[in-house]
């Protein structure tokens, strides 16, 4: 299509392809935005032109953006009457790869989240949260810098899919008539009978695909460990069936180039002792395993001469420490070790729920969603985004901190393959911030800091885009 909503298409661009899992970039690829509400406009006219430098001192005009606006939130309602038209979404799978600034979404109800609905439209099933510590950036606690983590968070199963029931209802009766009389007959357990009642759905597809593009992510970037966080200790049959699909999806698909945690102690055993048998290298990954009934045991020997027998010849003699270690952690514990030893993770993979709040918390020793940059990606489109709302009482007063969407097109130029344009962005705004010259949130937390609008935050960066080239032609 030559328009959407009304808008030409601009005639010297071009789309961006997209072929057995790889994408093609032209030098000038149409990229179509979403401004975003309240602060958005504010935030987008900042980004969009430091987004703009950092490509024209990199590639010095033989690159280019070709910026197409589509709707959607408050300004696709005054406009057309609809939240989110059908050639937004029409243009964004046209040209697959996507940014847009934060939306509204009423309270007491009436429309969808539109940021969930382009998720699941889409189909963007891997939410991505890098959490990183710029020097320079007011943090709450002793050592920001060592958080550094690419959160793989699941976004279109969970709780979020949105099945419940409200109290009260009659079809929240039935529910729970049918779950009392018919799935719980005979047991302790009965639902309340004036509860209302949500439907937690995990699927093996879901988990998978997430677990896979988590993995290539750390492969592809030669990072330590991915860690699948779940709370499989209460929830088996959901959050434990993520743990196991994930584990299972690991050594099915990435065999040679991952070993998991538990397979780890066992090899490690065998290097330390090449003459340890099974049960006594059982014994030791398994402390009180003589308690433990035969059952149990004999399926631990199992387990364990299974991993000798398959494994060894390829992981063995230390070579198990050079692969990616695949491990998991329970959601509760994983939030405090993100604040005691941070720099033990490298890749958090996470169904939905746990995700959405891991992401914030970890976002919160580095700077707050002010800062803290996102995409959504699925097979074949990609839609990188701020992570903080509209705050309405600060639109068009050019105060807010525009680092989320500046760093969420850091993003997307790395995902692009354009990483000399990422570099400039990052080095630069991190250079701009340890001079102190920051927006408000970040000025009433610096001693001697000066504080900037918006959009002299973008021109700071911009004039340290020169001294970043500089340097690096050094």
């Amino acid at each position: 299509m030559a328009v959407f909503n009304g808008v030409p298409v601009p005639a010297d661009g071009q789309p961006i392809g997209y072929s057995k899992g790889k994408y093609r970039v032209p030098d000038r690829p149409i990229i179509p935005f979403i401004e975003g509400d309240g602060t958005g406009r504010d935030i987008w006219k900042a980004s969009v032109r430091v987004f703009d430098a950092a490509v024209e001192k990199a590639y010095g005009g033989k690159r280019a953006v070709a910026w197409y606006e589509v709707f959607a939130g408050e300004k696709a309602k005054a406009r057309f009457d609809n939240w989110l038209p059908e050639d937004t979404i029409g243009a964004i799978r046209e040209f697959r790869v996507a940014i847009k600034g934060p939306l509204t979404t009423p309270v007491g109800g009436g429309i969808r989240s539109l940021n969930v609905a382009l998720r699941q439209i889409l189909d963007l099933y891997s939410c991505v949260r890098p959490v990183k510590y710029y020097s320079g950036v007011p943090s709450p606690v002793k050592h920001p810098e060592r958080m550094d983590v690419v959160i793989f968070r699941e976004n279109t199963e969970d709780v979020y899919a949105g099945i419940e029931w409200e109290q009260g209802t009659p079809d929240a009766a039935r529910l729970i008539e049918f779950l009392n009389k018919d799935m719980l007959r005979g047991g302790k357990k009965q639902v309340r009978l004036d509860s209302g009642v949500g439907i937690k759905p995990m699927s093996v597809t879901g988990t998978k695909r997430l677990v896979r593009m988590a993995i290539q992510h750390a492969l592809d970037n030669s990072l330590k460990t991915v860690t699948l966080v779940h709370k499989g200790n209460i929830q088996k049959f959901t959050e434990g069936a993520f743990r196991k699909w994930g584990y299972e999806l690991a050594v099915e698909e990435f065999r040679d180039r991952v070993v998991t945690e538990r397979e780890s102690w066992i090899i490690d055993n065998k290097d330390r002792n090449a003459s340890v048998t099974v049960e006594q290298n059982a014994a030791l990954i398994e402390p009180g395993l003589e308690f433990a009934t035969d059952d149990f045991r004999q399926a631990l020997y199992k387990e364990v001469k299974n991993c000798i027998d398959t494994i060894y010849t390829t992981h063995g003699h230390g070579a198990w420490k050079k692969k990616l270690m695949i491990n998991d952690r329970i959601a509760d514990s994983i939030f405090q070790q993100v604040v005691t030893r941070a720099d033990e993770y490298s890749v958090l993979a996470t169904p939905n729920l746990n995700g959405d709040y891991i992401s914030d918390a970890c976002a919160a020793q580095v700077g707050g969603l002010g800062i803290a940059p996102g995409a959504n990606i699925g097979d074949g489109y990609a839609i990188f985004e701020a992570t903080h709302g509209t705050a309405p009482k600060y639109a068009d007063k050019d105060v807010i901190n525009p680092g989320s969407v500046m760093l969420s097109g850091m993003m997307m130029f790395r995902f692009l393959g354009w990483s000399e344009a990422a570099d400039l962005i990052e080095q630069s705004m991190e250079r701009t911030i340890e001079q102190k010259k920051v927006t408000y949130d970040f000025e009433r937390l610096m001693e001697g800091a000066t504080k900037v609008r918006t959009s002299e935050f973008a021109s700071h960066i911009i004039e340290n885009m020169g001294a970043a080239v500089a340097t690096a032609a050094k």
